[in-house]
């Protein structure tokens, strides 16, 4: 992580290890999408009546720019925590800045931008230092309450892997300059670092937020959940069979979610003196094995064991955990993105094995898989488009949208919607200028309603550039 270059910067952000930056192109609206689909169980509670959508671009824009930190972070780290909330007509963004001339680790500040109406952009907070080293999450309760999820460095700048301050800052919509500091009392024996892998989910029905931060000693999440009344009440650990990081957490009704993603060193030594020999470089973190846990009270329960949704250690392969939604039956719904293998082990290791990548659903009930079910695939072999990137979106709380990116086989981009619930559709393209490489929502995880307007917050192709762009299902 230490000396990342601007390169470097820009090909994480935009690709999150999986992406190789292509061409542009501009689509019509509502051009079809050919999909590979597998086999899927089907799930008996959902009606079978198709929708029918159509994609009307409002908005698209850019907001601000962030430079590269060179810290091992950049504007898009947090993707498991949200960064964008919607109330009524307000948009709200929180958006990394990098320190000129402060030495990493904690080189930025988040700053916090609204968007009213058909007003443009702008920055309402920003504290004064850059102290931290990642980006920072924002929920929302519906009522007018946001809230920054803030991991401050307690260390002089310069330092790395240096203890930091979990904390939350509270603003009102109606005074966004003097937020109010709220820090859960974790205990004393926890060692939180700049490298925080955190996790906020915000139920903006009843007004509570679970907060989790990775402990550098243990591996462990301290997990705190911040009560309506505004007290805490730090609730315990959460571990996983490994190191797992950038997790997606969701409250409902003091239910929680986490799916959270592997990340160890390579566990096998000839494949990590290959990548070495290689790479020249001795990084080399691997996500192979995708997780899911859940507690039905998580004041009074702890999480259950841990789930193994998906392993793909035995060839080598990469997995990003994308999005985890609640339907009204506290059914929870997960994506993620799957490749077999990765093109340097193929290389070597694997060279009858096609390099794909696939979009995978699956859906889990009480703790046991339910359905599972590849919504498209792309690579060697297939004329299909490859897909890089999804979340979910509800516009009503009923029905279930997966919001994507995908290549075309000859490079060329595009970002579409594709019905899932209650039906699978076909899938819609958005006709923007530029379409997103990776992209935040205005999610319900981060306490924002559903709604019929998609919020889209990230990049296209330059990884310096944050755009956004608001899009209407009709």
């Amino acid at each position: 992580m230490k000396g990342q270059t601007r390169r470097e910067f820009l090909k994480q952000a935009a690709t999150l290890a999986s992406v190789t930056i292509l061409s542009k192109s501009v689509f019509g609206a509502n051009e079809r999408v050919g999909v590979a689909v597998a086999g899927c169980s089907g799930s008996e509670s959902y009606p079978t009546k198709r929708e029918e959508y159509t994609m009307q671009v409002l908005t698209e824009e850019i907001v601000t720019t962030c430079e590269p930190p060179n810290n091992g972070s950049g504007p898009l780290w947090c993707y498991g925590a949200p960064l964008i909330a919607r109330m009524e007509d307000t948009v709200y963004a929180s958006v990394m800045e990098t320190g000129i001339g402060v030495p990493p680790l904690c080189n930025t500040r988040p700053r916090l931008f609204r968007k009213q109406a058909n007003r443009i952009w702008e920055m309402v907070w920003a504290p004064d230092g850059f102290r931290e080293r990642e980006p920072c999450p924002l929920v929302v309760f519906p009522k007018g309450r946001l809230f920054l999820s803030m991991n401050t460095s307690a260390m002089p700048p310069g330092t790395y892997y240096g203890r930091c301050e979990p904390h939350l800052l509270e603003f009102s919509v109606k005074d966004l300059t003097h937020p109010k500091l709220l820090r859960p009392p974790f205990p004393d024996t926890a060692m939180f670092t700049d490298h925080s892998y955190r996790g906020i989910a915000a139920d903006g029905m009843r007004e509570e937020i679970l907060l989790m931060h990775i402990d550098a000693h243990t591996n462990e999440f301290h997990y705190a959940l911040l009560k309506s009344d505004g007290s805490w009440d730090v609730l315990g650990t959460l571990s996983f069979p490994i190191r797992a990081c950038y997790p997606q957490v969701l409250l409902r009704n003091r239910a929680a979610h986490v799916l959270a993603i592997g990340d160890i060193v390579e566990p096998v030594e000839e494949w990590r003196r290959y990548k070495r020999e290689k790479t020249k470089r001795e990084w080399d973190y691997v996500f192979r094995r995708l997780f899911y846990t859940w507690t039905p009270n998580v004041f009074s329960e702890p999480f259950r064991s841990p789930l193994e949704i998906d392993n793909v250690d035995a060839t080598g392969g990469h997995i990003t955990n994308l999005d985890l939604w609640l339907d009204a039956q506290g059914v929870a719904h997960l994506l993620y993105l799957r490749q077999q293998t990765t093109p340097l082990l193929r290389e070597r290791f694997f060279p009858h094995l096609p390099l794909r990548s696939s979009l995978e659903y699956c859906v889990v009930k009480e703790g046991q898989i339910v359905q599972r079910q590849t919504l498209m695939e792309g690579g060697e072999g297939l004329s299909t488009p490859i897909p890089r990137y999804a979340r979910f979106h509800s516009p009503d709380g009923r029905r279930l949208l997966v919001v994507y990116v995908a290549t075309e086989p000859n490079g060329s981009w595009f970002n579409a919607v594709m019905p899932l619930l209650p039906q699978r559709g076909d899938a819609i393209r958005i006709p923007l200028r530029e379409p997103f490489t990776v992209f935040f929502t205005a999610c319900e995880r981060g306490g924002n309603k559903p709604s019929p307007l998609i919020d889209m917050f990230g990049i296209a192709q330059d990884g310096t550039v944050l755009r956004y762009a608001c899009v209407q299902i009709e």
